[in-house]
């Protein structure tokens, strides 16, 4: 475990990180300052989500932060990390298993500064890095969602693994803001007082614009999905059209065939002269007349 304290500048209180804590550790620190222990292990488990909680006059608090991966295995944990937050008055703790570089530039450029002062405003700015990191991730996916929508309107051939593609995308979108829909509980449970009230206003705008944005992907995403799929059944559709017009042709032309091709002894047409122009006269009339009709009805 890797632990870094420091004290807040002008004011008594104290900040621990620790950095993947073993069980008899969180046992140390639960009796220490008073946590508990329940949500010690909450705060290790790499899989939970986002959640608000109080005990003992302390807030519990978890964020995840997205970790924007090119990865096929698409997943709660491949996708993001988590840090845990306990704050009351006079301390404040952070728990993650690896390490996080925007606790220390919290505390290089806020803290250490003495332009935050309080453990609740300390809380705040993790929460808000917590939020940008999702920014990023949308632009992305926005850029990949405008990208193959010019290959499916643009371009003749569409590529087959392009459904792939939007699908891993809409998975991704869709796990982000899960991410950010159990984060607001977070932002709606979380107060501040004096300087810190524009912080936390500018966390909940943000937060707001987030959940706007990821709503707009995820409904980008469903759209192409659905043109994709159109387009696949139009192509479809024109290539059993295409097949069921030259059936329609031959059908007719088959029949004659068939009937001509029968073996039978005693058949008066066999025998006229002109049995046979006639025949492939007939075929080519009934041939322009099915082509007529066609045109007529706009199949053609």
């Amino acid at each position: 475990m890797a632990v870094s304290s420091c004290q807040i500048k002008d004011t008594k209180i104290t900040w621990t990180d620790f950095i993947d804590p073993a069980a008899d550790e969180l046992r140390e620190i639960s009796e220490k300052y008073n946590l508990n222990p329940y949500t010690l292990i909450d705060s290790l488990d790499p899989d939970h989500l986002p959640k608000y909680e109080e005990h003992n006059d302390t807030h519990f608090v978890i964020v995840r932060l997205v970790d924007d991966k090119e990865t096929k295995d698409q997943s709660l944990h491949t996708l993001s990390s988590k840090i845990a937050i306990f704050f009351n008055h006079e301390f404040i703790i952070t728990i993650h298993r690896s390490a996080q570089p925007l606790i220390d530039d919290i505390r290089e450029q806020l803290v250490n500064t003495g332009k935050i002062t309080t453990t609740s405003g300390i809380a705040i700015r993790i929460v808000r890095q917590a939020l940008h990191s999702y920014e990023l991730p949308v632009m992305k996916l926005s850029e990949k969602i405008d990208f193959f929508e010019s290959k499916l309107f643009l371009k003749k051939n569409v590529p087959t693994d392009m459904i792939e593609a939007i699908y891993f995308l809409k998975n991704k979108s869709g796990i982000f803001k899960r991410l950010l829909l159990l984060t607001n509980e977070v932002v709606s449970a979380i107060r501040a007082e004096g300087e810190d009230r524009p912080a936390l206003r500018d966390v909940r705008d943000l937060h707001t614009k987030l959940l706007l944005l990821y709503d707009q992907v995820q409904e980008d995403a469903n759209n192409l999905l659905n043109i994709y799929l159109s387009l696949s059944a139009r192509k479809t559709n024109d290539v059993m059209k295409i097949l069921t017009i030259f059936s329609v042709f031959f059908m007719p032309l088959t029949f004659i065939a068939g009937i001509y091709g029968m073996n039978f002894k005693y058949m008066p047409e066999l025998n006229y002269k002109y049995g046979y122009p006639v025949s492939l006269l007939a075929m080519g009339v009934i041939s322009a007349v099915i082509f007529i009709w066609f045109k007529r009805k706009k199949w053609l």
